[in-house]
């Protein structure tokens, strides 16, 4: 079975932020709502500390198996970019871990390229809320 396009990244100051975070917190998962205001910007949270949707859509994992959610309306509009994920200072949300670092995640956009919107309409459909195991 061959690697899935990826389709979300790290910067490397988004990574070493995410090693941090990781050190200090345990494991972490991004979650990308497209709500107003901080909901634009993705969030960083405890993994298992918030609860992925049915619809929400499982676009990567980034850094050492960090996954990154998606809501399936954000999906919709994204769906035919790369995302990247960097950190610029100031505050985000009060709810993202980073907020007390005083800096903030960000997504930085491109558009597919043919090749890898080919690719990616070949591959089977991303995960889903859905699709976990839940008790």
């Amino acid at each position: 079975m061959t690697e899935r396009t990826r389709l979300v990244d790290l910067t490397p100051a988004a990574a070493e932020l995410l090693e941090r975070l990781v050190a200090r917190h345990g494991p972490v998962m991004f979650h990308q709502s497209g709500g107003c205001c901080d909901g634009s910007a993705p969030m960083c949270y405890p993994r298992g500390e918030f609860k992925v949707g049915g619809q929400d859509v499982l676009l990567g994992e980034v850094a050492g198996g960090t996954p990154f959610w998606i809501g399936a309306d954000q999906y919709v509009h994204w769906r035919h970019t790369h995302l990247t994920v960097d950190v610029v200072p100031g505050r985000g949300s009060g709810f993202s871990l980073e907020a007390p670092e005083g800096v903030r995640f960000l997504l930085r956009s491109r558009l597919l390229t043919e090749e890898e919107a080919r690719r990616v309409a070949a591959e089977p459909a991303l995960p889903t809320g859905a699709d976990l195991d839940r008790p």
